[in-house]
């Protein structure tokens, strides 16, 4: 059997594995559930926490900047109503003019 993204064997064909989903929803086998290393997860929260400040540090503050501003557009994109975006997020460049 193949070996899903957790290592847990699942069958190969799509019947083998609606036979085996419904075997799992009626309670006749165990679903298997590996536990996470709890090393692991604390050496990934680390180097999480650091990240961010490690990649804020080696940038210029052009490089901040540009990177404050894409990521108030991307918050501002997921917003319901377009209108709702500020004009200081809205791109004003006209088309054809290029950056320096």
């Amino acid at each position: 059997m193949p070996r899903g993204p957790r290592g847990e064997k699942r069958p190969a064909d799509v019947i083998g594995a609606a036979v085996m989903v419904a075997k799992i929803a009626t309670g006749e086998i165990e679903d298997e559930k590996r536990e996470k290393n709890p090393h692991a997860v604390a050496l990934g929260k680390l180097g999480g926490a650091k990240g961010g400040a490690a990649r804020s540090a080696k940038m210029t503050e052009g490089q901040l900047t540009r990177a404050a501003r894409l990521a108030a557009r991307a918050r501002w994109a997921k917003s319901r109503n377009p209108d709702d975006t500020p004009k200081s997020h809205r791109r004003t460049r006209k088309k054809g003019v290029k950056r320096k």
